[in-house]
């Protein structure tokens, strides 16, 4: 095999894994994120907090993300892994994968 061929085989490999991973990340999760008095069915993205503290009833099959700040900025300051729930005192937002 000449050298082009193989570089543009390479080439073509690495961009269809690409494109298959980033694929995955536009789903939504499936199942309900509860935030406060909240539902979401099958979230996706960022989630303001409507109370404070930010309490979090994750039973979806994505782990939730709790940021410090709205919109989803400033800090990570925790997770919700699927089937748990927490209480964050300085949560602001949450995102869902």
């Amino acid at each position: 095999m000449n050298k082009a061929l193989h570089t543009a085989l390479s080439a073509l490999a690495v961009a269809c894994t690409l494109t298959l991973s980033l694929a995955g990340f536009a789903q939504a999760a499936t199942g309900t994120l509860t935030i406060g008095f909240q539902q979401i069915n099958n979230p996706s993205g960022c989630y303001n907090s409507p109370i404070v503290p930010l309490i979090v009833n994750n039973q979806t099959d994505a782990t939730a993300i709790i940021f410090d700040a709205t919109n989803c900025g400033g800090y990570a300051i925790g997770t919700v892994a699927p089937g748990q729930a927490g209480t964050f005192e300085f949560g602001r937002s949450v995102s869902i994968p």
